[in-house]
């Protein structure tokens, strides 16, 4: 394809030299046919001198056959400049008709020519395609220029000004030509003469050959002189600005290096060669530009100051914080889906919503790159694998695993860290576990997070809004930092074992996952798989020193613990391998089996009794369902009467919640006496007593409305109520039963007592998935709505009889005194 070419063509010799100048006085004819020499990149004008490259084969066909003829040529430039053999309708249709000056042939079969523009011409048909293009043109001329009026010369004129401006400014163009320019008065040979050394584009080009009129096409000559004037005015003012700003760098390196010999000679250079690795600290942590920034500020005031003074340790510290901080190294994350579901089996036995939603996280994590990291809050009794869970998640994730414990924390710059104006100050304990972490996308656990406090200091619960927050932790601010960090990244576990102390704000940026305690079949799997091999390596021995059967590691749970976790039993099991160590140290060989009918050997005494059986069905005595921090417990509750002036008295620390389920129970009883066969004057004849053991440990709740209700029928009625039969359900005044919560662990309570049946609120029915199969297969579940449905289930039967006359106003209730009236704090 034709190109221009900016060498000079060398003259040929004389057998291939051709004379382009023509003889004096001879008229100029154009033939109406000429081939076709396509050309890219350029516009050829009349009057224009260029040199072309010409390489295709019909191109160089083209140039033979216009030299063998009378050297005249139409030079018309193609649309798109990558078009290597361009169609017809690729060709714009007005060219210039040129005269081939000179030639010189290459060794490999190209040609160099030197053209002269003549005039314009446009293709009106193509007369051949083969081996080249010929094709018949009609000549174009400009439209005659009367005499030169005053808006003709006054363009001119601007023309010239606006082209000194463009010379000035620094565009190349040949002090020939502006010569030339400076003599021409017509408007179509100047406009010619200043597109063709304006380095237009194709198509601006093109346009201007096409326009006929002169006056037309020198006025778009001085548009096109206009924004050139602004391209390079703008040009030089960014060249002005970069050779300023470089002079300024040169000027400040060559004063720092002055100052540096000053402070060499001076002495006081010593020290400084930690402040160089202070520098390259800062460059290599790849810090936020806005924190680098801040750094270097505060190093330089650490470079303008005395080693000694009082301010240089508190910036220095202050910039070692900003090195450590992890502020983009992350640790790969482990995607490996059934590898980490191992990971969690082999930690960890049951908890299966946690195992699945940590999974789904990782699926999710390998469809999805960028995504924030969970807020997950673990919600259970103490030692149920809360905290060890964690460690497991960041083990199966292939993440750092960092720890703080909440419990006790008082003070919002816990949290937050301290202001830098104070001695001492350093990071909240976010940023310093970061710190720990080595990485920005660690598994951060919060242990113990409903144990803050807050006082005068502040409110730690508060502080963690922010860190909590998928849509804020992103630039989460501490206070010594000064500077927004992003948590993002970061997984974070909270863990609890209460829900209700955690303020409700914080509460709802976290994604609760309970944690409900162990059945006795699992702690016993678990005891199995983990707690024995653990506690036989922690005390030095070996499966041929002792051995634990089914038997023993049961009556460990059942009679030597009482929790809903597992760490007492596990110390438990500790305390016997401790007396078996002791034996196998003092040299026994044979392996010792621990058994349940030995077990007493290495114990004692059962710490716990389960929960005294009733001997018998009694009159006033409801098994009752309570839930604690630490698990389910069977709660007694009595009632019993006194002859006297009516009344209704409570004990056994009641909380004001379960003091109104009782005054409700009595309220629907006196509202029912009818049905329930009771005189309507009774309750004035007589006083009840309700109590609640254990008396010296607190309780509250709704939830022991039914068995209120039905000790209180069962008293009253002298109907005895069945000794196998515990319940659990809040009492409204309709006698309708309500929902209550803590289901999973109130049923655990029962079958651990020895229940047959257990009455629950119908709503709670939904809740039964939660339960171990093998649990719901020890036990009769009953969901009831009405109190009607629970009397006919717990007593011995429904109240049909007049109650007595007199009923006895000792203790009719027969209560045992061989129970237990061990309990815990908790909510019935």
């Amino acid at each position: 394809m034709e190109e221009v070419e900016d060498q000079e063509i060398e003259d040929q010799p004389d057998d291939e030299k051709l004379n382009a100048e023509k003889p004096e006085g001879e008229e100029l004819k154009i033939p109406d046919v000429l081939p076709l020499l396509p050309v890219r990149d350029v516009v050829v004008y009349p009057f224009m001198i260029i040199p072309l490259f010409v390489g295709r084969e019909m191109s160089v066909k083209a140039v033979d056959s216009a030299l063998a003829g009378d050297r005249m040529i139409l030079l018309a430039t193609q649309h798109e400049i990558s078009e290597e053999d361009p169609p017809s309708d690729k060709i714009y249709s007005v060219g210039t008709v040129a005269m081939i000056m000179r030639m010189l042939k290459l060794p490999d079969g190209r040609v160099k020519i030197l053209v002269q523009g003549l005039t314009k011409a446009r293709i009106t048909d193509y007369v051949t395609e083969k081996p080249f293009y010929t094709v018949r043109i009609e000549r174009l001329n400009d439209n005659t220029q009367l005499d030169l009026t005053l808006e003709t010369e006054a363009l001119i004129r601007t023309v010239r000004e606006q082209l000194a401006k463009v010379i000035e400014l620094g565009k190349q163009i040949s002090p020939e030509v502006v010569v030339i320019l400076e003599n021409i008065q017509d408007a179509g040979s100047m406009a010619d003469l200043i597109a063709s050394n304006l380095g237009l584009k194709v198509s601006d080009a093109q346009q201007l050959l096409e326009t006929a009129d002169p006056i037309t096409r020198l006025t778009k000559v001085n548009e096109f002189l206009n924004r050139e004037v602004e391209l390079l005015s703008v040009q030089a003012k960014i060249q002005s600005a970069a050779r300023e700003e470089m002079g300024k760098n040169q000027r400040e390196y060559y004063l720092r290096e002055q100052m540096r010999a000053i402070q060499q000679e001076l002495g006081d250079g010593e020290g400084k060669e930690e402040l160089v690795e202070i520098r390259k600290a800062i460059e290599a942590a790849n810090m936020p530009e806005n924190v680098q920034k801040e750094a270097f500020k505060q190093l330089g005031r650490l470079e303008n100051m005395h080693p000694d003074a009082s301010e240089a340790g508190i910036i220095r510290t202050y910039l070692d914080w900003l090195v450590e901080i992890p502020w983009s190294k992350s640790s790969r994350d482990s995607l490996d889906i059934i590898r980490a579901e191992k990971i969690l089996n082999e930690d960890h036995f049951y908890l299966d919503k946690i195992k699945e939603r940590i999974l789904e996280f990782l699926a999710v994590r390998k469809l999805k790159k960028k995504m924030k990291g969970p807020i997950l809050c673990f919600v259970g009794p103490p030692g149920v694998g809360k905290t060890s869970l964690g460690k497991s998640i960041a083990r199966a994730m292939g993440r750092k695993f960092v720890r703080i414990s909440l419990g006790g924390v008082r003070d919002e710059a816990e949290i937050r860290g301290h202001r830098r104006t104070y001695i001492g100050a350093l990071p909240g304990r976010i940023i310093q576990g970061m710190k720990q972490a080595g990485t920005n996308n660690p598994v951060f656990m919060l242990d113990e997070l409903d144990k803050l406090g807050y006082d005068y200091k502040g409110d730690p619960s508060s502080a963690l809004l922010e860190v909590l927050d998928p849509e804020q932790n992103h630039s989460f601010s501490d206070h010594y930092i000064n500077q927004p960090y992003n948590l993002s990244n970061v997984m974070f576990i909270a863990t609890a074992n209460q829900i209700d102390p955690i303020p409700s704000a914080l509460r709802d940026r976290m994604e609760v996952i309970n944690l409900s305690g162990y059945t006795e079949e699992e702690k016993l799997e678990i005891a199995r798989r983990y707690l024995v091999p653990r506690q036989l390596e922690a005390n030095g021995l070996k499966d041929k020193h002792i051995s634990f059967d089914d038997d023993a590691i049961r009556e460990i749970i059942a009679k030597f613990t009482r929790e809903a976790g597992l760490r007492n039993l596990e110390r438990e099991i500790g305390t016997v391998c401790r007396k078996v160590a002791r034996k196998v140290a003092e040299g026994a060989t044979r392996i010792v089996k621990v058994s349940g009918k030995n077990l007493h050997t290495f114990l004692g005494a059962p710490k716990f009794l389960r929960e005294d059986d009733l001997e018998q069905n009694e009159i006033g005595v409801v098994n009752g369902l309570a839930w604690t921090p630490v698990g389910g417990e069977i709660l007694h509750i009595e009632a019993t009467l006194m002859q006297g002036k009516a009344g209704l008295t409570l004990t056994g620390q009641l909380g004001d919640v379960m003091k109104e389920s009782i005054q409700a129970a009595h309220s629907y009883i006196r509202a029912h006496v009818a049905e329930l066969n009771i005189k309507p004057d009774f309750f004035q004849e007589h006083e009840i007593h309700v109590h609640v053991p254990a008396g010296a440990i607190p309780k509250d709740g709704p939830s022991a409305g039914t068995a209120m209700t039905v000790a209180l029928v069962s008293v009253i009625t002298r109907i005895p109520v069945r000794k196998d039969v515990a319940m659990t359900g809040e009492i409204t005044l309709r006698g309708k039963v309500l929902p209550i919560g803590g289901l999973k662990e109130k049923i655990l309570a029962a079958v651990r007592s020895g229940m047959k049946t257990v009455i629950i609120p119908f709503q709670n029915k939904k809740d039964l998935e939660d339960i171990p199969a093998e649990i719901l297969k020890k036990v009769k579940i009953v969901p009831v709505q009405m109190i009607d449905e629970v009397l006919k289930l717990a007593l011995e039967k429904f109240p049909s009889a007049a109650p007595q006359k007199k009923p006895a106003s000792a203790n009719p209730a027969g209560v045992s005194g061989k129970r237990s009236r061990t309990s815990v704090h908790g909510n019935a």
